[in-house]
């Protein structure tokens, strides 16, 4: 039993409110994932590629990116927030900054890449994540949020949600999947890596694997209901929108809200009450096997 939640604001005016309610979203839903949480901010695009690196502390993270710096002669504008840090690097340099952390930086993690998004996460109570990060503080677009009861594995910052394998891309997931082994060596044939044994990460590796293919958010997602076996609800994160989409089975949990400012989604109904005009929203169970996409571009 995990809990998810989603938020997609319409419109740029509501963008500085997207960190507050969307933590106010994540605490409610403690109760259903309370060894860890994580969620994912679409904020203003930067001119560089941001990533977003995970760390012992900020000293440890700081040390890294000195070192980097040192190695590279070349400066980065890091912004540190507790045990992660959004690290701008200009185009065409990621493999080469990877390259050189993977090698000389151990204990230094990637936790994503985009051009909008940050992903944060850490183990601990959900409203705890939040503050460690200033996640009310943070403005965007959307923004997707996960906490974790962990079943399968062990309760580990690494194993909490969100998961991106690709740019601005990641995938929250409340659920199982029961194939995820065989379709993880399919997906590390295709050129894929993964940090994790987590079927999630399998789930995120996947979409990102069919969109490099050609297909759209939506084809991907549709395509996943043949490909994944077990049950599943997932809420996607892209640069443009979000996407939610659940098994054919749908036994777990979801509803979601729209208003003509909005859009939200919740694993119980409680985490939506307190978003403004939810009175006078369409509320509404997401259909089962039926993909749902918000966008904005």
């Amino acid at each position: 039993m995990c809990g998810i939640v989603g938020l997609f604001l319409k419109h740029p005016q509501r963008e500085p409110q997207l960190g507050a309610l969307l933590a106010s979203m994540l605490a409610t839903v403690t109760e259903r994932g309370p060894d860890s949480a994580g969620f994912a901010v679409y904020g203003a695009p930067a001119e560089d590629l941001k990533i977003t690196l995970r760390g012992p502390n900020e000293a440890a993270l700081g040390a890294a990116i000195a070192a980097l710096e040192a190695a590279t002669g070349r400066p980065f504008a890091a912004a540190l927030r507790d045990t992660h840090a959004v690290l701008p690097v200009p185009a065409g340099t990621e493999g080469e900054v990877r390259t050189w952390l993977s090698a000389n930086a151990p204990g230094i993690d990637v936790v994503s890449a985009g051009r909008r998004m940050e992903i944060y996460k850490e183990v601990g109570l959900p409203e705890a994540v939040a503050t460690r990060f200033d996640l009310a503080g943070m403005a965007g677009s959307h923004g997707i949020g996960h906490t974790r009861m962990a079943t399968e594995s062990a309760v580990t910052t690494s194993g909490a949600h969100p998961f991106s394998t690709g740019r601005d891309e990641c995938l929250v997931h409340n659920g199982s999947l029961s194939n995820h082994n065989d379709l993880r060596r399919r997906l590390t044939r295709a050129g894929l890596s993964f940090a994790t044994q987590n079927d999630s990460e399998v789930a995120a590796g996947y979409l990102t694997w069919r969109m490099r293919e050609g297909a759209s958010l939506r084809q991907a997602l549709e395509a996943s209901l043949s490909d994944l076996d077990g049950f599943f609800t997932f809420v996607v994160g892209t640069e443009t929108g979000f996407a939610v989409l659940r098994d054919p089975i749908a036994c777990k949990p979801a509803v979601m809200a729209e208003t003509e400012d909005y859009v939200a989604f919740g694993s119980e109904y409680r985490a939506l009450v307190g978003l403004p005009g939810i009175a006078a929203a369409s509320v509404f169970e997401p259909e089962p096997a039926r993909v749902y996409v918000w966008e904005r571009h």
